[in-house]
């Protein structure tokens, strides 16, 4: 018997569509997407000294104090830009329609005499979408619209588009920070700093919120923020999965073939204008972790805007 060598199938199917649609956003008066420049956010874990000393000194109050102030200008800041939005989602159906085989120490023979070693996988598939995306805020009130330019790497010019990713809906981005750290949810919410790391060369804490212990119900934003003690820039935000609607389904899912479900949800602000930060990096990964704790990604979805231009970005100084 010939070993195998190692393949990978992938596959395009853009009518192809699940029977769930997930959908993540911020739950307050005004939804719109993210907005962001191209620059990239990097991270990794800092264990240095000025690290420890850096948590150590952070003044928990005066810090979500500035926070809130920060919350209060995006609420209030009028908004007119334009920007290129690219999206790429990538889905593996190999489970959706059976479960993981209890072993994957055989041999399985593939057409043509090949073999390889543990199940067959379904071809991924693949999808992605570029759009014009424009989006006017006054008075509270948002006006958004988006063109599609391109499907699949074909180029199209349709007018007044939906948003075509199949397995997550998105919005809100820009106006996740009021979800988490604005002044009327922090008396719903327990805040702790819990570490520290690097982004862009800079030395930030890990905000951590909770819900309180035996609060009602809310539909407030839950997670961790990446934020400049001393200038209160929120760099990043991961969210708690809860926060995604019909997450239920990704649980569902999870029982039904026997692995515990992670789902990860965040965001990079790494663009600024006059005091507010876009977001430049948008990401949903739906995966599944077996007995020995190695993850099956089920989907990913990928969003970067990019290439924006900015007509206002007027903030409220009072």
């Amino acid at each position: 018997m010939n070993r195998p060598g190692r393949t990978e199938e992938i596959g395009r199917g853009p009518a192809w569509r699940p029977a769930r649609r997930l959908v993540f956003g911020v739950f307050i008066a005004a939804l719109f997407p993210a907005i962001a420049a191209e620059a990239e956010v990097t991270s990794r874990p800092a264990q240095t000294k000025p690290a420890a000393q850096l948590r150590a000194n952070v003044d928990l109050e005066a810090l979500l104090k500035k926070t809130a102030e920060y919350c209060r200008k995006l609420e209030n800041a009028a908004l007119d830009f334009i920007c290129r939005e690219e999206i790429s989602e990538k889905i593996d159906p190999t489970y959706d329609g059976k479960k993981p085989a209890a072993t994957a120490s055989d041999w399985v023979s593939l057409p043509g005499g090949r073999w390889i070693k543990g199940e067959i996988r379904s071809p991924k598939i693949l999808t992605s979408y570029i759009y014009d995306y424009q989006c006017v805020r006054a008075g509270g009130e948002i006006r958004e619209n988006r063109t599609l330019l391109s499907e699949n790497g074909k180029k199209i010019n349709e007018p007044n588009a939906r948003l075509k990713t199949a397995i997550f809906v998105f919005g809100s981005v820009l106006l996740s920070p009021v979800g988490l750290l604005a002044k009327r949810f922090q008396g719903d919410c327990d805040y702790a700093i819990v570490g520290t790391e690097k982004i862009a060369r800079r030395l930030v804490v890990i905000l951590e919120a909770k819900p309180k212990s035996g609060a009602p119900e809310t539909t407030n934003l839950f997670g961790k923020a990446w934020i400049d003690s001393e200038t209160a820039d929120i760099l990043k935000i991961e969210w708690d999965k809860s926060r995604v609607r019909h997450h239920e389904s990704v649980e569902k899912f999870g029982e039904r073939i026997g692995w515990k479900p992670r789902l990860t949800i965040r965001s990079e602000f790494s663009a600024e204008k006059n005091g507010i930060r876009f977001p430049t990096r948008f990401q949903i990964q739906e995966a599944y972790l077996n007995e020995r704790g190695r993850a099956f990604v089920r989907s990913e979805t990928n969003v970067v805007y990019k290439d924006f231009k900015f007509f206002t970005v007027e903030v409220d100084v009072r």
